[in-house]
């Protein structure tokens, strides 16, 4: 309210000013002409001057013409008598004075509209702007403990994570449990893991359990264009941290601040490589920051310093991955509370079916689905709507305005139909979902397989099958039409690195073996590679090539049998999607039993 009150007090000095100059310089000037005194004394001996108004030294009149003028007159003790022989109307009015403070204003005017635009500037470089007086201020913002709402109830899906950081919520609650073995608390917990994973909002968590005050501020925020001020503000951030201890800093994307010394071409004692220093020193120097506790996340540990990750810094890093299935029913469960649903909402089957999902993610998920149900009117929020969302999250929004020719449609449904009857004749692949032939974000048809349980090992058989399916749009097209078209670019691409991937880094090769070939690529700003250097012979580099190549041609052509030998299945899979547009699961099954076509043995 201070602030409100301040800008409202400066606008009101503001507008006094300029009434005070519209007063001024908006005075009426008298309408007529103005002509010289000894003209005005002819005119009246000539009998050319009908009336006349006199105030003070000022004379405003008409000629006999009605013509108006005006013209200032010294003192002259016969004028009066000279206007009454010529017999001229004579009007008096009191002379106007000018009020004193006009007077004042006018002679001090300049002064102070200088002191004022002055003060104004400086008020608005303290309290926003640009900040030039207060430079070295640290820009957190201290939450206290009754100001945060969140709680370890709001954070889902992240248990493994929860049950580490809950011995930092002891020890601010009751330090001396710890301290009295000899113990001491991690000064600092780096919390790791991909964007949207919830890391921002497990350190609210953890400081609304503890009840302590809560320092927040972004890694930029220490970052400014003029040495020494991010140094200045990580002192002043921690020395007010200290005068509130028990605390918790936290710092959002630490490696704005963290990242590698000495990266980069140019020259290695820069702005942001002072401001880590000081970090370093602040967070494990000769002063001890006993009860403050800092909280760090990132989605790149990889490009930390390694002073700022060792033992006395960043003492553990807690991962925050994203959710399995479990992870991701609780997660929904927590964001429809606040969300009205219809009796045929499955959490469950909508966790199954978001694979890969994060926290952000499934939240942006309920918030689609509820803007669906009320853009149709609808009360509560259906599994309809949920579907719709995640297809739309998934593979982009229907392109239902996008004109297609009936040919295309044709080579779409065919190429649409050869992934997803490849995809259930395999046996282990992922269970197929839907497929479509309505034009998606980039795509013009899409088939979606759904996992039924989390994958973190690929054995080599389901990624040959996973390389069937990716060919099996092009096989399709070019068996049925004897065409190749640019719709299977992407499939190509990725059937080619996931081969590459087979052969240089997991060694699924029969010809290398388990070897592993190709440096990962250095980033420039690590400072550790300018250039990517292979380590192996051109010799090697040729039987790679050879390799990835055998590996996708043969899953071609075994594509291209298994379809031949299906060709009926294919025809009617095409024909019910220049039909309907979009087969589930259900409907491709019926598809499959009433042309007899049966999934391979294992």
């Amino acid at each position: 309210m201070s602030s409100f009150y301040r800008n409202l007090s400066l606008w009101l000095i503001i507008a006094i000013i300029m009434v005070f100059l519209f007063n001024i310089f908006n005075q009426p000037k008298p309408k007529g002409v103005e002509i010289p005194y000894s003209e005005f004394i002819s005119l009246v001996e000539k009998g050319e001057v009908e009336e006349v108004i006199i105030q003070g030294d000022k004379i405003d009149g008409f000629l006999t013409n009605k013509k108006r003028f005006h013209t200032v007159a010294p003192r002259d003790d016969g004028l009066i008598n000279l206007l009454k022989e010529a017999q001229v109307k004579i009007n008096v009015k009191p002379q106007e004075e000018t009020p004193w403070y006009v007077t004042l204003l006018i002679s001090w005017f300049p002064m102070l509209l200088l002191v004022g635009v002055w003060i104004f500037f400086m008020r608005q470089m303290q309290v926003g702007g640009g900040k030039a007086l207060s430079f070295g201020r640290s820009r957190a913002k201290m939450l206290t403990g009754q100001q945060i709402k969140i709680t370890f109830k709001d954070v889902a899906g992240v248990e493994e994570a929860k049950e580490e950081v809950s011995e930092i919520i002891e020890f601010l609650r009751d330090p001396k449990k710890f301290t009295r073995l000899g113990g001491r608390i991690p000064k600092g917990v780096l919390l790791v893991g991909p964007p949207g994973t919830g890391k921002t909002l497990l350190a609210k968590a953890i400081a609304g359990e503890a009840g302590v005050p809560f320092f927040s501020i972004s890694g930029s925020d220490f970052v400014e264009m003029f040495v020494g001020v991010g140094a200045a503000r990580v002192r002043d951030l921690f020395t007010q941290a200290k005068r509130h201890a028990p605390c918790i800093i936290f710092i959002d994307e630490i490696d704005a601040v963290g990242r590698h010394r000495g990266a980069g071409l140019g020259g290695g004692h820069d702005e942001r490589e002072q401001t880590l220093n000081q970090l370093l020193v602040e967070m494990d120097g000769f002063e001890s920051n006993e009860g403050v506790i800092v909280i760090a996340a990132t989605n790149r540990p990889d490009v930390l310093d390694p002073a700022l990750l060792r033992p006395g810094r960043f003492d553990r890093q807690v991962v925050v991955p994203a959710p399995d299935v479990k992870g991701r029913e609780e997660i929904l469960k927590v964001h429809v509370k606040k969300v009205p649903l219809a009796e045929d909402v499955n959490i469950s089957l909508i966790a199954r079916g978001t694979p890969g999902f994060s926290g952000a993610d499934l939240e942006n998920l309920v918030n689609e689905a509820a803007l669906l149900a009320a853009r149709k009117g609808k009360e509560k929020v259906s599994m309809e709507e949920f579907e719709e969302a995640k297809d739309r999250v998934l593979m982009g929004r229907e392109r239902k305005s996008m004109i297609i020719s009936e040919e295309e449609k044709r080579i779409t449904a065919y190429h649409e139909a050869g992934h997803a009857l490849v995809a259930k004749l395999l046996p282990g692949t992922d269970p197929l979902h839907k497929v479509t032939i309505i034009p998606r974000g980039q795509a013009l048809g899409l088939t979606q397989q759904l996992p039924l349980d989390e994958r973190h090992t690929y054995p080599k058989d389901y990624l040959i099958k996973r390389l069937m399916i990716l060919l099996g749009g092009r096989a399709a097209e070019e068996l049925v039409l004897n065409q190749i078209t640019t719709g299977a670019g992407n499939d190509i691409e990725r059937a080619t690195e996931l081969a590459r991937k087979m052969v240089c880094e997991w060694g699924m090769s029969e010809t290398l073996g388990p070897v592993s070939f190709g440096k990962r690529d250095e980033h420039i700003f690590l400072g550790k590679e300018l250039a990517h250097h292979k380590d192996y012979s051109e010799t090697t580099a040729v039987q790679i090539d050879n390799e990835i190549r055998r590996l996708v041609t043969d899953c071609y052509e075994k594509t291209k049998r298994l379809l031949e030998e299906n060709i009926n299945t294919l025809h009617q899979l095409a024909k019910a999607l220049l039909e309907r547009e979009t087969l589930d699961a259900k409907a491709i099954d019926e598809i499959m039993r009433e042309t007899g076509a049966t999934p391979q043995a294992a």
